[in-house]
């Protein structure tokens, strides 16, 4: 008996979309990152990408429980000194939701050539209106 391993070639991506309104970021980040690796199929090879298309529409109305909004600080640096930019999760929400989602995907994605493929397959929209519908997304569920 050999083992099975998956051929790029014959990976067949479906569209899933993920509704946020009223969920927590953790556990759409959780669903989006395991569906863009491939986690969630039969066939998953660590060496292949195996991953899936993903939407997450709403991305204004997700929740961040506890103090997150007014405590949680996103950083960046320019690369210059004196450079580090800090935004409060709370300012991020209001002005750009659709970062906050990427943030949190992105972090839980492998850090390599895949990760970065499968990151590309990732779309957030603000509001419920989305550009794929030609791709006959199919709904997920997130608990």
């Amino acid at each position: 008996m050999s083992t099975f391993w998956a051929k790029k070639e014959e990976i067949e991506r479906k569209w899933y979309v993920i509704d946020a309104e009223g969920k927590t970021l953790g556990k759409i980040a959780v669903a989006a990152a395991n569906v863009l690796g491939g986690k969630h199929r039969p066939e998953y090879t660590p060496g292949v990408d195996c991953g899936e298309c993903v939407i997450v529409i709403n991305a204004e109305k997700l929740v961040l429980t506890g103090k997150k909004l007014e405590q949680k600080t996103y950083y960046r640096h320019s690369g210059y000194v004196g450079g580090l930019k800090a935004v409060k999760y709370g300012e991020l929400m209001q002005k750009k939701p659709e970062m906050v989602v990427e943030l949190a995907v992105k972090g839980m994605l492998p850090k390599n050539k895949i990760g970065a493929a499968s990151f590309g397959r990732l779309k957030v929209y603000r509001g419920a209106e989305h550009k794929q519908s030609a791709q006959k997304p199919i709904a997920l569920e997130v608990n």
